[in-house]
């Protein structure tokens, strides 16, 4: 087996990365000189700014979108205020989050939303929807106000107070609150910054990465994510108050638990200078934009490693990289246009003789929906013919499987193989 042959050398080559990993492992030292040869940063100049950026620069970056989130809220109010008593219906103009009115630009590097416009307008039929929308942004404005948050579920338990436009289930605080998320992306805001949480786990970080956070009395901490013994971090709800300092050379993203937790135990991020985050599954909100702000102001590549499957790839890494179609009006805040996919790929199957499933119809069906129907696969040649070969090999193999060679294969060969070669990346 080729991958095999190459194991004396790839061990030696490890090794030396392994030195070099040591030796720059200070999140604050400046990489300049570091690099080796095949690696794909290249930017410096973000590094020297980074200490700069954790004076307070994520307070100061919370506190603008606070101010701007108010002022929308309040022009919106005042609009149908304004309507109201000049006699008129007032309306609401929401994008339509559909995958009919999504188009995907190679160079934005996502799937954006489109021009059509659903308009709900107030009338005998809509008044409690249009009271509940008002109420939501009320809502959003008093906890801008006093610099608190509230879960998607307590967002619902609190409408119980609101009379006749109480919610009967959360299902429909959850539509409004999504409604209300869309009018305003328009200008840029998400959900996150009308302080309404979701209830869902963070990934986990470990690596050289020191995150800067402050806490609701505005006291710093400094954390230090390769400090944190046989554990990691976990990315918060809302990460645009934290700053970040690191000299990694990229960030890897690891669909399974189990895997993050085999790398992070034997420090592969040391080895390889780079930063591990945990996916579990789909990656949340938290973690795409926890990552994409590591892309976009360390300079950082993104690389991607899951399941060789239809789901791991049309779901995982295509949300990760390019969103959603039912989000498409906030992916340019949650997605990762620069990620790239690592493996395990449907040739790394034949050249690692890895242990094998046979595809599912539901693993069948989505792997044909996506080359028919996703964008994203129907404007990269590469893909379509990953799947393609997928599809007619007619099985799916787990990252974990390349323990057939043994428990850390994927540490002293797999990865380290490669990482060598970031250029054969599926885009």
């Amino acid at each position: 087996m080729a991958a095999r042959k190459k194991k004396a050398a790839t061990r030696k080559k490890t090794a030396s990365r392994k030195g070099t990993a040591t030796r720059k492992k200070t999140p604050a030292r400046k990489p300049a000189g570091a690099r080796k040869k095949g690696t794909a940063r290249k930017k410096t100049g973000a590094r020297k700014k980074a200490p700069a950026r954790a004076r307070g620069s994520g307070e100061k970056r919370v506190q603008a979108t606070d101010a701007q989130t108010t002022r929308q809220i309040d022009s919106t109010a005042k609009r149908v205020h304004q309507t109201i008593r000049a006699s008129r219906r007032p309306d609401l103009a929401l994008p339509v989050r559909a995958l009919s009115n999504v188009s995907y630009d190679t160079r934005r590097g996502y799937l954006e939303i489109g021009r059509q416009r659903k308009v709900r307008t107030l009338s005998v039929n809509t008044v409690k929807n249009f009271a509940q929308t008002l109420r939501m942004m009320a809502l959003s404005k008093e906890l801008i106000g006093n610099n608190d948050f509230a879960t998607k579920r307590e967002a619902y338990y609190i409408s119980k107070n609101w009379e006749d436009a109480k919610f009967d289930e959360q299902v429909e605080s959850d539509t409004v609150m999504d409604d209300i998320e869309a009018l305003f992306s328009v200008d840029s805001i998400a959900r996150e910054q009308l302080r309404f949480y979701p209830e869902e786990h963070g990934g986990s970080v470990s690596g050289p990465l020191l995150v800067i956070d402050r806490d609701a009395t505005g006291r710093v901490a400094r954390i230090d994510c390769s400090n944190f013994g046989s554990g990691a971090y976990s990315v918060p709800t809302s990460v645009e108050e934290l700053d970040f300092e690191t000299s990694a050379d990229f960030v890897l993203l690891v669909e399974t638990g189990g895997m993050f937790q085999r790398l992070q135990s034997h420090r592969f991020w040391e080895r390889a200078n780079c930063i591990l985050v945990e996916m579990g599954g789909v990656p949340t909100r938290a973690v795409r934009r926890f990552v994409r702000r590591l892309a976009d102001e360390e300079g950082l590549p993104v690389y991607a490693f899951t399941d060789c499957d239809p789901y791991g790839v049309a779901n995982i890494y295509r949300t990760l990289k390019v969103g959603s179609g039912s989000a498409a009006h906030i992916n340019r805040f949650f997605c990762v246009p620069t990620a790239r996919f690592l493996g395990v790929t449907p040739q790394d199957i034949v050249d690692y003789e890895l242990p094998t499933h046979p595809l599912k119809d539901v693993d069948v069906k989505r792997a044909k929906d996506a080359l028919k129907n996703d964008p994203f696969f129907q404007r990269h040649k590469e893909w379509r013919q990953a799947l393609e070969q997928l599809v007619k090999m007619g099985v799916r193999a787990e990252q974990q499987a390349l323990a057939k060679w043994g428990l850390n294969y994927v540490i002293d060969e797999y990865l380290p193989q490669k990482l060598e070669r970031p250029e054969r990346f599926l885009p």
